[in-house]
């Protein structure tokens, strides 16, 4: 009766029957996970938000395939801001950057045909394939204690085929925090034009960069060497996922741009997903950033550093480099379970973590942390973690 694209496992892991029973119980649990920024404790200028939503003009229809021209030139401004020359034409507003995704997965691919996705990366890009009848095909990064983790480039070249459509970059990548270097850029670009691929970039994080490092391509909306689709949006540059409002930019060659773009409207047109509250709402929402930025830049930091200082007490564990996002990775050098570990934490401690198979790591020994999660709560829950480590630790010796 129902599609195959629906065909996955829809039983709930141990993990997640665990925390639904603790939840269902009225016990607190820590979570370490925490994403969603209206959950976390931030202050947000309240007034300023709702003001900016109850603009008359919003009462008015006034559909445009590529989304009101007044949000389109908030979203330019932003990109100007960092320097970049970006033309109204060239953006598509969408709902959010899931809808932005099938809207190119529609664009690019043919039931059965592929695309590429990093490894590790976010387990809903596995998902918004399937239900466009895409599939996904994985090239790894790898890791070094010099330079942090990077593309495999050889792996990435291997794993092009007949089926490939498109290359997916998360920059920085969610949740390893790397950003793509100019020099992993031009091999892409060289693998693009010879395979006849695009790119789709999804940038939802690059605000959120640690320090400075020239090798770093902070965005690729001025990429024009290979069909590039740069994906971003409200959610992470404002942290107000709740407005839903995303957008595609498209660039390459002149000779593929204007074709580009014909079709995304076409696509856009049909659904027209985008509210008119949000888009007359676009330029104040958008001008709110650095404040809210401010707050969970240091959020972030503060966390990354606290749990970085209490991972030394364990000579078993270390926390991996990263350039920026909301995620910080430890790995445990030792003979480890993450799974079990992590049902053990949440079981005996109330502390709900996240285990690296969630984003497809290759082994089984990373712990992944949202560094969004209010500091008072990231610093109880690593506690009972550095404390659960020792008991396990203890009872082995």
């Amino acid at each position: 009766m129902f599609s195959s694209r629906l065909s996955w496992n829809f039983t709930a892991n141990r993990l997640s029957k665990v925390l639904e029973a603790k939840q269902a119980s009225g016990v607190q649990v820590l979570d370490l996970t925490e994403s969603n920024p209206t959950q976390a404790g931030l202050d947000y200028p309240k007034g300023k938000i709702l003001e900016a939503l109850s603009r008359p003009a919003s009462l008015r229809y006034e559909p445009d395939p590529r989304g009101l021209l007044s949000a389109r030139q908030a979203i330019a401004e932003y990109y100007r801001s960092q320097g970049e020359d970006v033309k109204l034409d060239t953006i598509h507003l969408t709902a959010s950057t899931s809808e932005g995704y099938a809207y190119l997965f529609k664009l690019l691919a043919n039931p059965g045909d592929e695309v590429l996705v990093p490894q590790p990366s976010y387990p809903l890009l596995d998902f918004l394939a399937a239900l466009e009848s895409v599939h996904v095909a994985r090239y790894p990064l790898k890791y070094d204690d010099e330079s942090g983790w990077q593309i495999n480039l050889e792996a990435l070249g291997n794993t092009i085929t007949t089926k490939t459509k498109a290359i997916i970059l998360v920059n920085p990548n969610n949740p390893t925090g790397s950003f793509i270097k100019k020099s992993e850029l031009a091999k892409m670009n060289e693998l693009c034009a010879e395979h006849g691929l695009a790119l789709i970039v999804d940038e939802v994080f690059s605000d959120y960069s640690y320090g400075d490092d020239a090798r770093r391509v902070r965005t690729l909306v001025g990429n024009r060497n290979a069909l590039t689709f740069v994906l971003s949006g409200l959610s992470k540059i404002c942290g107000l996922p709740q407005m839903k409002l995303g957008w595609i930019h498209v660039n390459g060659p002149e000779n593929l741009v204007a074709e580009t773009r014909d079709r995304l409207d076409f696509i856009s047109d049909t659904y027209l997903s985008v509210s008119s509250p949000v888009q007359h709402a676009a330029a104040e929402l958008l001008s709110l950033r650095h404040e809210m930025q401010h707050q969970i830049l240091e959020r972030i930091l503060r966390n990354e550093k606290y749990l970085r200082t209490r991972s030394t007490e364990l000579p078993f564990c270390r926390i991996l480099k990263q350039e920026g996002g909301w995620y910080a990775i430890l790995e445990i050098t030792d003979d480890f379970s993450e799974e079990d570990f992590c049902l053990m934490l949440l079981e005996e401690d109330n502390v709900f973590l996240h285990p690296g198979y969630f984003f497809d790591f290759l082994k089984q020994r990373f712990l992944v942390f949202s560094l969004l999660t209010s500091s008072a709560i990231f610093e109880e829950g690593v506690t009972r973690i550095i404390s659960r480590f020792g008991k396990i630790y203890r009872n082995r010796s």
